[in-house]
Parts: structure tokens; sequence; C-alpha cells
């Protein structure tokens, strides 16, 4: 776990700058410089490229990570990489060939009060594209085990551009309208320099000539690109849902909501980025028992750190939507919940995706993937659309759905490796986040109301009370019960206890 925890401690850094970064962005920029329904359009933008990307990569970036580790020399290594980087196009092609087709097809989904979508679809399809070969250069760089750059291009770019771009809407040196398309040459860019990166980590001699397992990679690329897709269908069709029924500005509402519960999954993001070639070579390499042993490690970790952010968003929940700028975002407390108890337990599950999807039982991916989108689409439709239970409805099918399917997983990786991420000490975290949570979730300090720009930000005091006698107290807890040896070695290297 050495590399893992090297690179993942820096991973994490970036993507916890970048979630800052991002808070701000969401919580404060978004509403106050674009308007929700700005705000409400890029989110619709973004979230059906997210749903597009998937088909388009045509899973490639998966591939990449199961099959390379496999390969012995350079000239297999090369031959394989030479194959994959064409595939992207047989999709991408034809797909912006019919792309008037497709414009239509999304007109025809929203409500009359949402048309004005209709001039920004084509940066559905350039983002889709651009974002598929950033996977895929960035996968070639993970097998290289170097991940921190690639890491820093996917979380902290567009962030950090948003952020710009939004403070020059701000200065009214761009239009909101200009602000899209500003967005949409970003990922461009990015998408570049990635390719420019991955060539520099790692060049190889190009060939016409195949792999010998080609019909294999094939195989495998069309059960992962389903498999993907799906999972871009959970993460994002709520998103896209919401115009058929409610005006965009809902959008906005929801997903300032999303992003605050899917705040504790940047552990697992950034240690995932790493484990994945890691599991792809011990299965590789039939050596079940570090298999074993990364996903215990694994486990254990991201339930740590993803306890420690679930409560500080929680217990702080309320207070963060004081600070929003309009009524419509408060209320989504119950969402915040909802979303970040389905990350928790994802993470406390460590690599199991991983196992799974780089094994010979690939396969499953599809069935489960496929279920898990059809479920979400289904219960959205069911709680949102004809129960009437508003945003809290999608969130609580997106629970329901990955607590029932990542359960299936977990049975599935026990039966057929024999193997569980848990310990004794992973029931010890259960109840220690359950107690922290029942203690803090109702209490806040009492702080007087103090006002800037006719502003109460008191909320902002509580909040970093709140969250430093949160932090202590659970960093304190954990260590003195010795959850994870490596989270307690580096604790122990700058506090004694």
């Amino acid at each position: 776990m050495g590399i893992v925890l090297k690179q993942s401690f820096k991973n994490t850094i970036i993507i916890y700058l970048a979630f800052l970064i991002g808070g701000v962005n969401t919580i404060i920029f978004y509403p106050e410089f674009l308007g929700s329904k700005f705000y409400g359009l890029v989110v619709y933008l973004l979230s059906t490229s997210n749903i597009i990307m998937p088909f388009l990569a045509f899973g490639v970036h998966f591939t990449m990570v199961k099959f390379f580790s496999s390969y012995e020399t350079k000239e297999q290594k090369d031959r394989f990489l030479s194959s994959l980087i064409f595939l992207p196009l047989l999709i991408a092609l034809p797909l912006g060939f019919l792309w008037d087709y497709f414009h239509q097809l999304i007109m025809n989904r929203v409500t009359e009060g949402n048309k004005n979508i209709e001039s920004y679809t084509f940066s559905i399809y350039i983002i889709s594209v651009c974002s598929a070969y950033f996977e895929f250069f960035y996968s070639w760089t993970k097998v290289q085990l170097n991940t921190v750059f690639g890491n820093v291009l996917k979380e902290l770019w567009n962030r950090l551009v948003v952020m710009i771009l939004l403070l020059f809407v701000f200065l009214e040196w761009i239009t909101k309208i200009e602000f899209i398309y500003y967005l949409t040459y970003a990922y461009i860019l990015r998408t570049i320099v990635m390719m420019f990166y991955a060539f520099k980590v790692y060049m190889p001699k190009f060939h016409l000539k195949l792999p010998d397992n080609f019909s294999e990679i094939i195989k495998y690329s069309a059960y992962i690109i389903l498999a993907g897709s799906a999972g871009a269908i959970l993460l994002d069709i709520d998103k896209n849902m919401i115009p058929n029924k409610d005006t965009i500005e809902k959008v906005a509402y929801y997903t300032v909501a999303v992003f605050m519960g899917s705040f504790i999954e940047a552990p697992s993001r950034a240690m995932t980025q790493i484990l994945q070639p890691l599991t792809s070579k011990s299965l590789n390499d039939s050596d079940i028992g570090e298999v074993e042993n990364l996903y215990k490690k694994s486990s254990i970790n991201l339930f740590l750190v993803g306890g420690l952010f679930f409560l500080l968003v929680n217990c702080g929940v309320h207070e963060l939507f004081k600070l929003m700028p309009e009524k419509g975002y408060a209320g989504g407390e119950l969402v915040v919940l909802m979303i970040s108890i389905a990350k928790l337990y994802t993470m406390f599950l460590g690599n199991n995706g991983a196992i799974i999807g780089n094994s010979k039982f690939y396969r499953i991916t599809l069935p489960l993937g496929i279920g898990m989108a059809l479920s979400v689409y289904f219960l959205n439709k069911l709680f949102y659309f004809k129960l009437d239970f508003g945003t809290d409805g999608l969130a609580l099918a997106t629970l329901i759905t990955i607590l029932f399917f990542n359960t299936v997983k977990l049975f599935f990786v026990k039966s057929k490796f024999l193997i569980t991420p848990f310990t004794d000490k992973s029931w010890k975290m259960f109840v220690i986040i359950l107690v922290l949570f029942c203690s803090f979730y109702f209490w806040n300090f009492s702080v007087p109301i103090v006002e800037i720009f006719n502003r109460d930000i008191s909320p902002i005091f509580n909040l970093i009370l709140k969250s430093i006698l949160i932090t202590v107290l659970y960093l304190f807890i954990v260590i003195k019960f010795s959850i994870s040896n490596q989270i307690n070695s580096i604790v122990r290297r700058y506090i004694k206890l």
C-alpha cells in the first residue's frame, strides 16, 4: 500500500482542493454571478454530456487498465495502445454526422419553458468527445502508475476555469452566453494537454498490426461500454430528467445539494485511481492474497476518511443552506443526507468495483450496470413524476439503487474470491460515525448574528467551530482505537496522542 498511500495522499489533496474550489463555485459564485437559470442550463449540458461520454469512449479507458499489465514486451504494449486510440472514433464520428437528429431528440424531452437549451446542444457533443479522449489518455498514464498530473487536470482544471469565467461574468468581461462557449473550449484544451502529457510519460511506436488478443479486447470493451454507460446514467439521469417536469432552475437547486452530499467521496476518487491498476496487476498475477489485502485496507481507510467528511457535511448542512442567496436552494438537507449515505457505503466497500471489473468475471458488470440504470430511471419516474416527492425522490432513487446493487457486488466478490472487505474494526467505525452523527446533527453553537452587506454570516462561524470540534473528537477516537495502521502512522508523525 506504500505507492497507493503516497499517490492517494497527493491526489486527495488535489481533489479536496478541487472540491473546495467547486464548493465556492457551487454555493457562492454560480448562484450569485450566473443565476439559477443559467446555472441549471450549464448543469444540464454537462450531465447530458456525461451520459453520452461512455458510449463515445467505447470503454477503452477501462480496457487499457485491465489488459495493459498483461503484456510483457514493448511491442505488444504498443500494438495494444495503437488499436485502442482509434476505437472511440467508431462512435464519435457517426454521432457527429447525426447530431441534428439527437438535437431534436433532446428538445422533444424538455418542457416549453426550457427551450433555451436549444442553442447549446452541440456543446454536449463537443464536451462528450473531449471527455472520452481525456479519460483515454488519463488511463494511459494510470497504467504507468502516474496519476497526479492527470488528476490535476481531471479535478482542478475545469473548476479553476469555471471560477475564472464566473469572475469574468461578474466583472462583465464576458456574457453568460459566452461563459458556456468558453467552458466548452476549456474541455478541448484540457484534452490536448492530457494527450501531450500521456505521450511524454510513454511514447509508443504506433503499429497497424493488431494485438493477438484483439477479439478479447473488443468483447471486453463492448461489455464495459454498456456497463460504463449505465454508471453514467446512474450519476446524471436525475439532473437530466428534471427539465422534463420542472424549470431549469430546479436543476441548479438539486445540483447544490448533490454536490454537498458527494463531497465525502474525494478520498475514494483519489485512491481508486491508483488502486485500479494495482488490483488489475494482482489479478493478472493470480495473487489473491494481495487482492484481499488491498480490499481490506482500501475499505477501512476509505471508510475512516469518508466517515469524517460525512459528519462534517451533514452536521453542518443546515448552516450551509443558510448561506445560499435564493430560497429555492434551501430544504435540500434530506438530499444531502441520502446522497452522502450512498457515497459512504460505496467507500465502505473499498476497491470492490475494481476487483470485479478487472477479473475474469467482468461480464457481470453488464447486467449489474443495466440493472442499476433501469432501477434508478424507473424509481425516478415513480418518486419524482408519479408520487411527486420532489428532488428528495430523486435522491431516494439513487440511494436505494446504490445500496441494493453494491450489496449484490459485495456478495458476488465473496462467492467468487472468498474475500470480504470487513474486519473487526469496520464495525467499530460504523458505531463511531453513528454516535457522533446523532450527537451533532441537531446541535449548534449559539453564535450572535453578524451581518456583512445585509447578509447574515454567523452560520460561517458556527460551521468553523462545529467542524473543529467534530474533527478533533473524531481523530482522537479513531487513533485511540487504532482503526487504521496507515492513518495512525501518518497522524502520529505530526500529533502525539
